[in-house]
C-alpha cells in the first residue's frame, strides 16, 4: 500500500477554478474535453492542486498560463484515476527555451535533451523543454508528448527507482510478466518490426515512458496494434483509454458568442476581456 497523501503543508484549492484556464484546458487539452462534467470537475482540481504545490520557473524564457496549465495537465493525466494522488516527490519544474544539453546549457552544439526528471542536487525537480511542451499538445497524432513521458519518470521513481516498474501503480504479481512483455516489445522496435518510437529501446524504464506518451495520445491504435501492451498500460493507469473521443475545440468565437468556458457570461466579457479591452 502507498501512501499518496505524506507531503508536509501540501495546499488545497480554495477558490473557483479561473475561467481563463477553462478555456486553456478546452483549447489544448483533449483528454479534458473527453471527460463528463463530474470528471472534468475533478481535473481542474487536481490542476490547479498541483500549481498551487509545485513552483514552475522559466529559464531564460516567458512562460504563461497556457505553459503552466499544459504542464500541470501532463502531471494529472497518468495519475487522473488515483483520486488521492500527490507528487510529493517533486518541488520545481524548470521550463527551458528548447532543447539542452547534460550539463543544462541551451546553447551550442550537443544539445539534444527535451525533458529530464532530476537526481542528486537536481531532485526533486523536473527540466522540460517548453517548445516540446506545447509540441505535445498541438500534435494529437505523433504518438508523443515530451511532459506526459517526464511525469511517468517521475511516477516510475516513486518507488525508489526509475526502472520501467512503477511498483506504485502495479500489484506485485504483474511484474514478471510486465518485465516479459517490455523485453518482447523492446527486441521488436530492434528488429524493426514496431511502429513504437525507436527510443524505447534504450532501457526498460524509457520503454515504460515511451509506450505511455503512445497510450495517451494514440489510445485505439495502441489497442489495434499493440493488444497486450495496450492492456497492460490500462491496468497500470487505471484507464479506458480507447473508449475516450479524444479532440480539441475549434470553433470561431465571436465577441457576443458565450464563453467556451462556460462561465454563462459572453466572450468579450470573459476570457476575451483582455483582448477586446485594447480594441
Amino acid at each position: 500500500y502507498w501512501d499518496f497523501t505524506n507531503k508536509e503543508k501540501w495546499l488545497s484549492p480554495s477558490s473557483k477554478f479561473p475561467p481563463q484556464w477553462k478555456n486553456i484546458l478546452i483549447r489544448n487539452v483533449c483528454f479534458y474535453n473527453s471527460l463528463s462534467d463530474e470528471e472534468k470537475n475533478h481535473f481542474e482540481f487536481k490542476v490547479h492542486e498541483f500549481l498551487l504545490n509545485c513552483r514552475i520557473t522559466g529559464i531564460s524564457t516567458q512562460i504563461d498560463d497556457t505553459d503552466r496549465i499544459l504542464l500541470a495537465s501532463s502531471a494529472i493525466i497518468p495519475i487522473f484515476n488515483f483520486k488521492d494522488w500527490k507528487y510529493i516527490n517533486i518541488a520545481e519544474v524548470l521550463i527551458y527555451p528548447d532543447t539542452f544539453d547534460q550539463n543544462f546549457q541551451t546553447e551550442g552544439q550537443g544539445r539534444r535533451i527535451l525533458g529530464m526528471v532530476g537526481t542528486g542536487y537536481m531532485n526533486n525537480k523536473m527540466i522540460i523543454s517548453k517548445n516540446a511542451l506545447r509540441e505535445g499538445f498541438s500534435n494529437e497524432t505523433d504518438k508523443r508528448n515530451t511532459a506526459i513521458h517526464e511525469f511517468v519518470h517521475l511516477i516510475d521513481k516513486m518507488d525508489g527507482y526509475i526502472d520501467g516498474i512503477p511498483e506504485v501503480l502495479m500489484q506485485r504479481q504483474y511484474s514478471i510478466p510486465w518485465l516479459d512483455l517490455m523485453k518482447k516489445k523492446i527486441d521488436e522496435i530492434n528488429e524493426s518490426k514496431s511502429d513504437i518510437n525507436s527510443y524505447g529501446s534504450t532501457n526498460k524504464a524509457e520503454f515504460f515512458a515511451v509506450a505511455s506518451e503512445y497510450f495517451f495520445e494514440r489510445p485505439k491504435l495502441l489497442k489495434n496494434k499493440h493488444p497486450k501492451l495496450y492492456n497492460s498500460l490500462e491496468m497500470i493507469f487505471r484507464q479506458n483509454m480507447d473508449e475516450k473521443n479524444l479532440f480539441k475545440k475549434r470553433s470561431r468565437i465571436g465577441r457576443n458568442d458565450p464563453c467556451p468556458c462556460e462561465s454563462g457570461q459572453k466572450f468579450k466579457k470573459c476570457c476575451g476581456k483582455v483582448h477586446y479591452s485594447k480594441l
